[in-house]
């Protein structure tokens, strides 16, 4: 959820840019009194959680000043995964072979391993 306070400066003081297929408001500023070096401050409203992940490539570009304007969404190539929101901290996280939170069993070390013996 936005905080009241974002929400009365985007109203006050936002110039809507667009909206991406995630639900997510991006917006610029007015005037040049909230601005970042010489540009016009940006910010995003996420729809929902506050999720930075969240975030598409070409919004991410303009909101970081990189693109003058959001770029197209284009051609999508066969390796590119839809998005996927930070999963860390729930219960579908990502768990390395071998993780001791995970159902799988770690492979026995190699014999290559010495442990160390005090003389």
């Amino acid at each position: 959820m936005t905080p009241l306070g974002t929400r009365i400066t985007t109203w006050l003081s936002g110039n809507y840019i667009g909206r991406d297929e995630f639900g997510n408001r991006y917006y610029e500023a007015r005037s040049l009194k909230l601005r970042q070096g010489n540009a016009r401050k940006r910010w995003v409203l996420y729809e929902g959680m506050a999720e930075p992940s969240k975030v598409p490539p070409q919004w991410h570009g303009w909101l970081h000043y990189t693109h003058a304007a959001p770029l197209a969404t284009g051609k999508r190539y066969g390796w590119q995964k839809d998005h996927l929101p930070n999963l860390t901290g729930t219960v579908r996280r990502y768990l390395p072979k071998g993780h001791l939170l995970g159902r799988a069993k770690r492979a026995p070390a190699t014999a290559d391993y010495q442990p160390w013996k005090p003389e």
